[in-house]
Formats: C-alpha cells, structure tokens, sequence
C-alpha cells in the first residue's frame, strides 16, 4: 500500500504544479468582448492589435490583464475610437461601439488584395489568420479576409508601405504601388513551420 500511496503522491503533486501557473494567470486575467460597427474594425488592447471585433458576425473575445486597460477600436472607414475599460480577474469586459464614419476617398481606385489561392477561387488559403495589415501604418483589415477573389481594398493610386503581421506567414514588409481600375495582388509566401 505505501508503494501505491508513493506513486500517487508525485502524481498529484505534478498535476498540482501544472496546473497552478494556469489557476495564477487566470487570476490576472479577463476577457474583454466587444459589439462594434462595424464588425470587421480591429481591437487593440492597451496598444497592441487583439484581432477583429467579429468574425463572421459574431464577437470574438480577447485576454486582457485585470485591471484597467485602454482599447482602441479602428477601423479604416471611421475615426478611432479609444476608452479605458476595467477588466476583473476571470470576468469578461463587454464594450459596444458604433464607430463614426469618415468622408470615403474619391475615385480613381485600384485594388489591393493578398493572394495565394487559385484564381477561380472564392476560398481564402490563410484561413483564420487574423494577422493584422497595415497600409501606411494604419490598420486596414486582417489577412483572411483579403485573401481571396472576392475581397480587396480600394485605394487611390499611389504608392504605399504594406506591413503584415501574420501568425501564418511570418511578416511582410514591402511597397506596393495602386494603379486605377486594377488589383494589385501580394503573393502570400509558404506558411511558417
């Protein structure tokens, strides 16, 4: 019986050490979910990019450490919107926001979007990346949803300063230049990993 009460003693005890780390963040931590208009506008939590408010159409929920933190909602068509939100350990912050419209661009435009797919298809390759995309240091939208036929971004001719930050495919850093009444297509390179 000893033999049997020593093997379960470590046991217990590893159980008990793995999931202490867990039991302690949980007690740092919240969430913090989110009702935006528009949906797809981005959510940064205490300055850093969370992911988007919704993912097809419903809320998405993000960890945040307790106590006050300040979240940012952006989205390209609107002005910015930042509040200070109090999140308590193991408890989920909800934030609803209707963000206010900006005067769109006027044309010419071209389009921008990331490729990696077939042509003829409708289905993005990155799907699930919610890696940001920026387009002059601002936020426009997320991989996944600029990755495919029927997606893209309209812009003004020009040039512009593209940077992903994607948990798929590494970062992407480059010019890409906006003719009108095109799409511009960044390839996506082979997935890390």
């Amino acid at each position: 019986m000893k033999l049997t009460l020593r093997r379960t003693v470590p046991i217990l005890l590893s159980a008990t050490l793995i999931t202490a780390p867990a039991l302690a963040a949980a007690k740092d931590t919240g969430k913090i979910k989110t009702r935006v208009s528009p949906g797809n506008a981005a959510v940064f939590i205490n300055g850093k990019y969370a992911g988007p408010a919704t993912r097809f159409t419903v809320p998405e929920s993000y960890e945040a450490p307790a106590g006050e933190v300040e979240v940012s909602l952006r989205d390209p068509r609107c002005e910015d919107f930042t509040t200070k939100v109090t999140v308590r350990a193991g408890k989920t912050a909800h934030l609803s926001q209707k963000l206010k419209r900006v005067e769109p661009a006027k044309p010419p435009f071209g389009t921008f979007r990331l490729g990696g797919g077939e042509d003829e298809s409708f289905v993005s390759v990155a799907a699930g990346d919610v890696g940001a995309v920026y387009i002059n240091g601002k936020y426009y939208g997320y991989v996944d949803e600029l990755n495919n036929r029927g997606s893209g971004i309209l812009l003004n001719p020009g040039t512009y300063d593209l940077f992903v930050d994607s948990p798929l495919f590494g970062e992407i850093k480059q010019k890409i230049t906006i003719e009108a009444n095109k799409t511009t297509i960044v390839p996506l390179p082979k997935k890390r990993g």
